[in-house]
């Protein structure tokens, strides 16, 4: 009697805590916090990590692993901590609110407080503060130094009303002002000032320190030059009707050890691009003498050899370049890793507009031609790149002379070896291979070795499907064949190509891939050093294949993965270490499939042992791990359904330090709980869903619940879910804690049946749960948004089981949406259908048939339940008038419908305040129907554009809207 009535009294106090927790509502989210930027220094003493909130002011967090301690900064961005591990130095931003007033009343910018810069002593603990710092840098390697530019509070010239981040200066600027330049050594405190500076340089290595200076400008009637230049001038460049304005710039470099300053080139023109050696020994820049408002600017290369005191020009006229072709302003100069090479831009000269040609007297048409490479949408979209697309040329440093074109434009791309080290590159091209792309969604493609000092192309492999990787040190290319399911090794000095995964017993490519195409690969892990071998990754293991063939493969994981279901891959630890050692232990990433648990195992590549595990918790999530440079410290983002990211440190995994503690008010509401769900389709095919319950939840009580589905989202059950106003998805925890179920059932898909698939696996996943007493079947919601959306509206035109949906984006007719365009990126939508998602895996005139049976608008008659449609007008992948199709014939009809175009705004809403405008809706539109609670205005009356931007809606009424 007496353990009944201890029982009876815990239940009691656990509903009465319950009772005292609330449920989440639309003013919580913009205070809701995440781990942001995360560093540790190089001997693992300090940390620095942001806490984010969704709109407001962010915190920077130092923390000192020695003493576990921290110091908060407000309002903390861009933090770096210098190479010696002395210092922190971060920018401190104006209030947000500040901010956004100046944007929202288009205010000018020095209506705003200026950035400062912070500078934290971890040895003596003392922090400076300085005041209007526009940008700041310190060395990416070595050197404790950081330089900075001022804001000139006094220049009222320099207000403007735009909104782009002011966080770095941008080379393509030329008209940005002249600021002061301070440069200090941390060590010792001193400063030295440098004025009118418009760009600005460390060397990694932190001894050299390039700036440009910029005097103001001259406007000058004659044609004028650098005596240096060897340009001739164009006439045809000159724009008459404007006196032609000109600045003098100089670059001057600081040896920032001996203090001295060089000046490197002088000229009235403009100068950008800069850029060091690894060794900060060489200098390369661009420079032109064209005036400021010459149609067509000419470039120079700029060359300066510290160690020889040794300056080099390369000209148009001085570097063999092809006819009409020119040295592009539009690539940043780039050395190799062991500075023998340079790297750089050259393009074809560009065509100066018209400037006398009158706007109106002239057609603006778009002529689209079936040979074109690309459609015109596809152009148009690349416009912007395509007017300043540069292509790779490389030069000897030893001889500025041997200039070589490596690229040209009939190659996609080029990619540098060994850091650039290598004297070949591989050249990418799917020229005569382009215009499938509009039904094949991919290109296949070529690749070349290019010899940097012949320019000859020796072809590696021809018309590929896949991809290629090339080994650390250059020796090896290795290639996927993605219609073939195979890895080869290609020997760049004997030209040989050999199979690699011949024989094996396992796949590596997708085991569950379900889209009418090649599967993809698991994709490589790692190197090994010398270019030994390559670690390829299958579902769930890692294998090491010896380049050469010398050797058999190797599962270094033993197959511990398959037999476990845990996947594996390798962690990049260090950026400067490209490949492992075989002999040295490595950390292993792992996810177990069946718990959906993340966890860290560790190893050795040549042994012959099973994987040991250092940490897989059931409940939790890795974001990410991060090592210290110079010891064996590490920090981790942590998480589950429950928990809140947190970021935690530890040396050895075995013990873990927290050191966040994140969204604190979360005790403060009824938060939930989730689990996976396993069930058997009417076709034998099993599947699982993740089920999300209220902490409150009372088994004894009827629950509405809501079913939210995009392709598989069940690796997500240890994921923290913020509750955030969303782009279009469900706001699921949000839904959880006011009293709703969310079932997230996964999917796989039959080509050509996908609308069926989708029936097959959802519908038999609800009916599973609704064998339970405590879910309403009859209060049943769906959501889905794009692919997702489509899946709603198919859903609702074969069957009654549901009492309200919401459709964001949906294709509702595969016939007209078939021809479509992807405005995001210019595609048309034909792969989508054939290659990609839509799985139909025929094109339109082969199987017309399957294109109307699934596609909801051919059965929209049988509808019958209420549905809500996002369609916005500016949707970048799916045609927003298929929402319209959808909504108009629904109201022809006479089916509660309702359609939200939020104005301007993208295929997920991108726009903030769209999207918590779209939470409440959603919140409203489910309570009713799901919930009984009352309809809104906009649901039973809704808004006429007469009332567009004065009247939302929201209020409720006791009217009903169908």
């Amino acid at each position: 009697m007496k353990l009944k009535c201890t029982v009876f009294i815990l239940f009691i106090m656990t509903c009465f805590m319950y009772a005292q927790k609330k449920p989440l509502d639309h003013s919580v989210y913009d205070n809701w916090e995440n781990i942001g930027s995360r560093k540790i220094s190089n001997d693992g003493k300090w940390i620095a990590y942001s806490v984010d909130v969704q709109e407001g002011n962010s915190n920077l967090f130092l923390y000192s692993v020695k003493n576990k301690t921290s110091k908060k900064f407000e309002r903390a961005t861009k933090v770096n901590l210098t190479n010696d591990s002395r210092f922190a130095v971060f920018q401190i931003r104006p209030m947000y609110k500040d901010i956004k007033a100046v944007k929202d009343k288009k205010l000018k910018k020095n209506k705003l407080t200026k950035d400062s810069l912070a500078i934290v002593d971890f040895l003596s603990g003392q922090t400076e503060k300085i005041p209007n710092v526009k940008t700041f840098k310190t060395p990416e390697k070595a050197g404790s130094y950081v330089a900075y530019l001022l804001e000139n509070t006094k220049d009222k010239s320099s207000d403007d009303t735009s909104d782009k981040d002011d966080g770095d200066d941008k080379d393509d600027d030329k008209n940005v002002k002249p600021l002061q330049l301070i440069v200090r050594n941390l060590l010792n405190g001193k400063s030295t000032t440098y004025d009118n500076v418009i760009r600005y340089e460390f060397s990694k290595n932190g001894k050299q320190i390039a700036f440009v200076t910029k005097k103001p400008e001259e406007k000058i009637s004659k044609d004028k030059k650098d005596s240096t230049d060897g340009n001739s001038v164009d006439k045809k460049n000159i724009d008459k009707s404007k006196p032609k304005k000109y600045t003098l710039q100089t670059v001057q470099v600081v040896d920032l050890q001996k203090g001295v300053v060089t000046k490197i080139s002088e000229m009235e023109g403009d100068f950008s691009q800069l850029s060091f050696d690894e060794e900060g020994n060489q200098l390369a820049f661009v420079g032109t003498s064209s005036a400021q408002n010459d149609l067509v600017k000419l470039y120079q290369l700029y060359y300066f050899n510290f160690k020889g005191n040794k300056k080099e020009m390369v000209t148009n006229e001085n570097s063999h370049m092809k006819k009409n072709w020119v040295i592009s302003e539009n690539r940043l100069p780039l050395f190799s890793k062991n500075g023998k090479q340079l790297y750089f831009g050259v393009a074809p000269k560009p065509v100066a507009k018209d400037t006398a040609m009158i706007a109106n007297d002239h057609a603006v048409v778009d002529i689209w031609n079936y040979k074109d490479d690309y459609l015109q949408t596809m152009q148009l979209k690349e416009l912007k790149n395509d007017l300043k697309k540069s292509y790779a040329a490389v030069m000897q440093t030893e001889k500025p002379d041997s200039f070589r074109n490596i690229e040209g434009e009939d190659l996609d791309t080029l990619r540098l070896v060994n850091e650039g080290n290598a004297e070949f590159a591989i050249g990418i091209t799917s020229l005569n291979k382009r215009i499938s792309s509009q039904w094949e969604g991919s290109t296949k493609k070529t690749y070349f070795l290019i010899d940097h000092k012949t320019e000859k192309r020796t072809e590696i492999i021809q018309n590929l499907n896949g991809a290629v990787a090339v080994s650390p040190l250059g020796n090896f290319v290795v290639i996927f064949d993605r219609e073939k399911g195979k890895w080869l090794s290609y020997n760049i000095k004997t030209k040989q190509t050999l199979t690699l995964n011949d024989d094996l017993p396992v796949s590596f490519v997708d085991e569950e891939f379900d889209m009418p195409d090649f599967p993809n690969s698991y994709g490589i892990a790692s190197w090994t050093e010398n270019d030994e071998s390559v670690i390829i990754r299958d579902r769930f293991d890692l294998w090491e294949f010896f380049l050469k063939g010398s050797k058999k493969p190797r599962n270094i994981t033993k197959g511990f993965g398959r037999k476990n279901k845990i996947t594996f891959d390798t962690y990049d630890l260090n950026e400067d270490i490209k490949s492992l050692n075989r002999k040295s232990s490595i950390y292993l990433s792992a996810f177990d499939n069946t718990s959906k648990a993340s966890g860290i195992f560790k190893t050795t590549i040549q042994s012959n042992s099973d994987p040991v595990k250092l940490q897989m918790e059931n409940r939790w999530g890795y974001r990410s791990l991060q090592k210290a440079k110079d010891t064996d410290r590490y920090i981790l983002v942590k998480e589950s359904y429950t928990d809140s990211p947190n970021i935690f440190v530890t040396s050895d995994f075995s013990e873990q330090q927290k050191l966040s503690n994140t969204n604190q008010q979360q005790t403060l509401y009824n938060w939930g709980t989730n689990e996976l769900v396993h069930w058997t389709t009417p076709k034998g095919n099993t599947s699982t869903g993740v089920l999300y319950r209220p902490e409150d939840f009372n088994p004894n009580k009827k629950y509405p619940m809501i079913v939210y589905f995009y392709e598989k989202l069940s690796d997500n059950l240890n994921r923290y879910v913020a509750p955030t106003p969303t782009p279009s998805r469900l706001n699921i925890s949000y839904f959880v804690s006011n009293g709703y179920l969310v079932f997230t059932p996964d999917i796989s898909y039959t080509d050509g049946f996908p609308g069926e698939s989708a029936m097959e696996y959802i519908n038999s996943g609800v009916e599973k749960l609704k064998q339970n007493a405590w879910v309403d079947g009859s209060k049943i919601g769906i959501q889905g948004q794009s692919w997702g959306g489509y899946q709603v509206a198919y859903l609702i035109t074969h069957t009654n089981m549901y009492a309200a949906a919401w459709s964001g984006a949906p294709v509702v007719n595969m016939t007209s949406a078939y021809g479509g365009i992807r405005w995001t990126s210019g595609m048309n939508r034909q792969f989508q259908y054939e290659k990609s998602q839509s799985r139909l895996g025929k094109n339109l005139w082969e199987a017309p048939e399957l294109y109307i049976k699934n596609s909801p608008l051919f059965m929209i008659d049988k509808v019958r339940t209420p549905v809500v449609i996002m369609s916005n007008d500016q949707d970048g992948a799916v045609p927003w008038y298929q929402g319209i199709e959808m909504f108009t014939a629904l109201r022809r009809l006479g089916k509660p419908s309702w359609l939200l175009n939020y104005n301007g705004d993208d295929h997920n809403l991108i726009k903030r305040q769209n999207r918590k405008d779209i939470q409440i809706r959603e919140q409203q539109f489910f309570d009713y129907y799901l919930k009984d609670a009352k309809a809104p205005v906009w649901m039973t009356k809704g808004i006429p554009a007469t009332q567009k931007g004065k009247n939302w809606g929201f209020e409720l009424t006791d009217d009903k809207p169908d």
